[in-house]
């Protein structure tokens, strides 16, 4: 079996090393400032926090593997969707996991807490979602399930990651900016597939409307949280997204996000025409 710094054959691929690095960074990140004390006055609570949160961010990226590729015509990157997906549990076991010993491994109190607790139990049921893909995620798994059992199954990703989304808005109660940046991003996501089954998106330049698409279903999922499950003013909350003194809002920083993948998007489309535009015609024997 291959390590995840390789490729099938052996080989070290660069790609997925890269890649194999830059999913410790978060864990590391928390190690240091757990061991210099950086973690605030409720050191726990901040890590259950921030694991939960890197879960998320992890398991959108996996999710964002397709759109990229596909957009900046980088078939390679299919390679690193099992990594971050399985990273993406790896976190969201040291969530749970964290929660747990903040419990003291009480695990009576754990169950009680997680049946009795609308968000905790819907954030159970999305990690045990996560373990059931990770698990799932091998070669010898999809020989033993078979290629269109196991396809059914990894489809549930996208209901995990609303159950996940939901979890983090719960319990972010009125701190909502940081999790609906991340339903921006699902959004664009979802917008993007949705696009593409429907014949578009085939274009580089079809994701600039994308991308402000995205940022209106952002500002609008914000405002209908808002008004629906907090007790946040969402009419002052639709003005201060106009002002830009203390915050940007998650409506304008998924905008951003989705332009610079269009920028992207763009460059990428324009190398790709100058490339095949600079290479020598193939030989007549090699045309025939």
């Amino acid at each position: 079996m291959a390590f995840p710094w390789q490729e099938r054959d052996g080989r070290l691929s660069p790609l997925k090393a890269a890649c194999f690095l830059l999913l410790w960074l978060p864990g590391l990140w928390l190690a240091a400032r757990l061991a210099l004390n950086d973690l605030g006055p409720r050191p726990i609570d901040e890590l259950t926090h921030e694991s939960g949160r890197w879960a998320v961010w992890l398991l959108l990226g996996s999710l964002s593997i397709t759109p990229l590729r596909r957009l900046l015509e980088w078939p390679a990157l299919i390679k690193l969707r099992r990594q971050i997906g399985v990273a993406a549990m790896a976190y969201a076991l040291l969530h749970l996991s964290v929660y747990i010993a903040d419990l003291k491994v009480d695990l009576v109190r754990v169950a009680t807490e997680i049946v009795l607790r609308f968000y905790l139990t819907i954030g159970f049921v999305a990690v045990l979602g996560l373990i059931a893909l990770g698990i799932t995620s091998f070669d010898s798994a999809i020989r033993r399930m078979g290629g269109k059992a196991w396809g059914r199954l990894h489809r549930i990703v996208y209901l995990i990651a609303v159950i996940a989304l939901v979890h983090y808005l719960l319990q972010a109660k009125r701190e909502i900016d940081p999790p609906m940046l991340q339903v921006g991003i699902f959004l664009w996501l979802m917008l993007y597939r949705l696009g593409y089954a429907l014949g578009r998106l085939r274009k580089a330049w079809e994701a600039w409307p994308l991308a402000l698409l995205a940022g209106l279903a952002a500002a609008g999922a914000e405002l209908g949280w808002a008004a629906c499950c907090t007790q946040l003013p969402w009419r002052r909350l639709a003005a201060a997204n106009w002002m830009f003194d203390f915050r940007i809002s998650p409506g304008w920083l998924t905008l951003g996000a989705a332009l610079a993948m269009a920028l992207l998007a763009q460059a990428r489309a324009s190398w790709h025409r100058r490339s095949r535009a600079g290479s020598p015609p193939a030989p007549a024997a090699a045309r025939r």
